[in-house]
């Protein structure tokens, strides 16, 4: 099967396309190798993907985008090319409108002009916004998101379900809850925290430590997402989460056990466009492919604790 892997380059990308080529997949890689964050990390994650037939192309950029689809015609697409980031949505908005607005539509177009049996894509828990009851489950109303990322995502939800009642087009929405793991990214609190442990410097602490999250290890994101892809539905929206929130301070500790060392930590309000907690109810995943995400967090921190230290060189 030939798939098409957008945002090859980042962390769950890679991961996906390392497991669909080892599979025997062909795959066709598309990535803007965005400065977001380090281009030299996204270049080392591509040398992980012999076979990778790569293309570096802006999915805002229809006309480049649809060279690449009228070549592969692909049979299926995993679009995972975004611009992530909560926090960050608040300093460059218009980086998100193009990415996960323009872009997106991009996607939706080509698939309609070379349709693949299966278009999967990246939503995000925060499309469930400050929704306090616990676990968010996919029938929850998401109609309420407290920052432009997430509205974004949301967006994506709406604009895929029109092109699959109007065009048949077979899609899956992954409302993916933190996930972490080896060559994760350099924004997201595994690496921060890991960083500013082993270089002696505070942690900042929202919420002053009061905050909970469904920390989501890659390899079961991976396995979910292949599931997924795997098995073509007319529109679908599945959580892929943990099923397990775990609070910041502890989630801290798990993380100063891995890394063998303590962490000085500064309290801080919380951010705008935050929530207190995210927890995934993934009933409907487990009942659809036979799959939900079980690792243990000391387990899943292990393994990233010792990819981190030897990419970063800690001793």
């Amino acid at each position: 099967m030939t798939v098409l892997v957008t945002g090859v380059a980042g962390f769950i990308g890679m991961h996906c396309a390392k497991r669909l080529l080892a599979r025997g997949d062909e795959v066709v890689g598309i990535d803007n190798l965005s400065p977001y964050y380090s281009v030299e990390l996204k270049k080392d994650r591509l040398k992980q993907l012999q076979q990778l037939e790569f293309h570096p192309v802006d999915i805002a950029d229809a006309p480049a985008l649809e060279r690449v689809f009228a070549s592969a015609k692909p049979q299926a697409v995993l679009h995972l090319a975004a611009q992530a980031g909560v926090r960050y949505s608040l300093e460059n908005p218009q980086s998100y409108v193009q990415s996960n607005l323009v872009g997106f539509a991009n996607v939706l177009e080509c698939c309609r002009h070379y349709p693949p049996k299966h278009l999967v894509f990246a939503s995000s828990s925060s499309v469930y916004g400050a929704n306090t009851r616990l676990p968010w489950s996919e029938t929850d109303n998401v109609d309420h998101p407290v920052s432009l990322y997430a509205a974004t995502k949301k967006s994506n939800e709406l604009m895929a379900h029109a092109y699959s009642h109007l065009y048949g087009l077979p899609t899956t929405g992954l409302r993916f809850f933190t996930v972490y793991g080896p060559w994760g990214r350099p924004d997201m609190s595994p690496m921060l925290f890991a960083r500013a442990i082993m270089e002696g410097k505070p942690l900042q602490v929202f919420n002053h430590g009061e905050m909970q999250r469904d920390f989501t290890y890659i390899d079961d994101v991976v396995e979910g997402t292949i599931r997924v892809l795997d098995r073509p539905a007319r529109y679908a929206l599945y959580n892929i989460g943990n099923h397990q929130p775990v609070g910041l301070l502890d989630y801290i500790g798990a993380l100063e056990r891995a890394l063998g060392k303590k962490a000085a930590l500064a309290m801080k309000p919380m951010q705008p466009g935050d929530v207190k907690a995210t927890y995934a109810d993934t009933r409907a995943l487990a009942e659809a492919v036979g799959f939900a995400p079980a690792t243990p967090l000391g387990d899943g921190l292990a393994r990233f604790a010792e990819w981190f230290r030897n990419y970063y060189g800690y001793k």
